[in-house]
């Protein structure tokens, strides 16, 4: 019997040495998890903050270019031009797409273009790029 006696000590040791580090491992797992979120958390709120100064950047440079784009600073100059060149572009291209809508469809296949209509989700989209602010 003592044999039984010695291998249950044996058998409840392990069992109690198995919980001890388990428990441990539980712990730094625990304290890693924490320090990942941490991290994870600050991250993102980093990545707001940079979208926030994104934002602000480019509501400086409209105020900007709405107050000084006929007349720039030497150093906004180009930059003004650009802007200036892209609204022409933006204009020309929504006159484009004016002028292609009020065309009629026209196809050498036998199949009626006329009579269909337009997909509802690009007459959306296109009506909500026609409403932008300024561009």
């Amino acid at each position: 019997m003592s044999n039984l006696d010695d291998l249950k000590k044996k058998a409840i040791e392990t069992l109690g040495t198995i919980a001890d580090v388990s428990v441990e491992a539980y712990k730094v797992a625990e304290e890693k998890t924490k320090v990942v979120a941490r991290r994870a958390k600050l991250n993102t709120e980093i990545a707001r903050e940079k979208a926030l100064i994104r934002r602000r950047y480019a509501e400086i440079g409209k105020i900007y270019y709405e107050m000084r784009g006929d007349n720039p600073e030497n150093e906004c100059r180009k930059y003004c031009d650009d802007i200036t060149a892209a609204f022409e572009s933006i204009e020309a291209k929504r006159a484009e797409i004016a002028e292609l809508k009020s065309k009629p469809a026209s196809c050498d296949c036998d199949c009626d273009a006329d009579s269909e209509p337009a997909p509802k989700d690009e007459e959306k989209k296109e009506e909500n790029n026609e409403n932008r602010d300024s561009w």
